[in-house]
């Protein structure tokens, strides 16, 4: 996958995607425009359960056009299960998208509106396979949690992760970031939507159970994740 170059912008921005990976034009790509008037409701669907463990948590690393916090995930410590899954799905990263705005970066967005910034906490089906790389490509491999995030108060959680930049500034550049708990980014209320479809940039597996949390949290405009400033 490394030798096609794909990238958000130029000649190898997303609209030229599909030819590099022919995919992009599947039935299940993501992101999409939620619609709340044709959202139908699913009164199967319960609560998610998530159990995760902060000790897993390892490490941060500047990946070049956006940052990953990283989990340890050789065992089951810290899963998501119940909602539309089935079985346990292991935390793997997280990560956000986030534009050169304070208006402008979520990938989902709900009756066109875009939110400033979107959280994904992306997990892998442990239950069936015995790595993310091999769940990655699977339709029922990979789930990802997206919280948007809107400018307002500031964040003491997000201000953890926005101080620990700092000692990753450029590409490849790796730290250790322990003892973080992700479901302090979490909202207040749990209500969901959810669908399936896709990773949101190549290879655009359509692989992913998307849980998106209707409610969002808030940062500071300080707060709010730019290129420009930090990576």
């Amino acid at each position: 996958m490394a030798s096609l170059n794909w990238s958000y912008q130029g000649n190898n921005g997303p609209d030229q995607w599909h030819k590099l990976y022919p995919i992009a034009n599947g039935n299940h790509q993501s992101p999409i425009d939620i619609k709340t008037k044709k959202v139908e409701k699913d009164p199967s669907l319960g609560h998610l359960k998530i159990t995760w463990n902060l000790s897993t948590c390892k490490e941060i690393v500047n990946i070049g056009h956006s940052f990953h916090v990283n989990f340890e995930d050789k065992d089951n410590r810290s899963v998501v299960t119940s909602g539309p899954l089935t079985g346990n799905y292991r935390l793997h990263q997280f990560h956000f998208h986030w534009g050169q705005t304070d208006d402008y970066g979520s990938e989902h967005t709900v009756d066109g509106a875009k939110y400033a910034s979107e959280l994904h906490l992306v997990h892998w089906n442990s239950d069936k396979y015995s790595s993310f790389a091999e769940a990655s490509d699977k339709p029922d491999g990979l789930s990802v949690i997206a919280v948007f995030l809107k400018v307002g108060p500031p964040n003491k959680h997000v201000q953890e992760i926005v101080k620990a930049l700092g000692s990753i500034k450029t590409e490849g550049k790796k730290a250790p970031f322990t003892n973080f708990d992700p479901s302090t980014l979490l909202p207040g209320s749990l209500d969901y939507w959810t669908y399936h479809g896709s990773l949101t940039h190549p290879p655009l597996f359509e692989s992913v159970t998307w849980i998106i949390y209707k409610e969002p949290i808030t940062i500071s405009s300080e707060q709010h994740i730019r290129h420009e400033k930090t990576l």
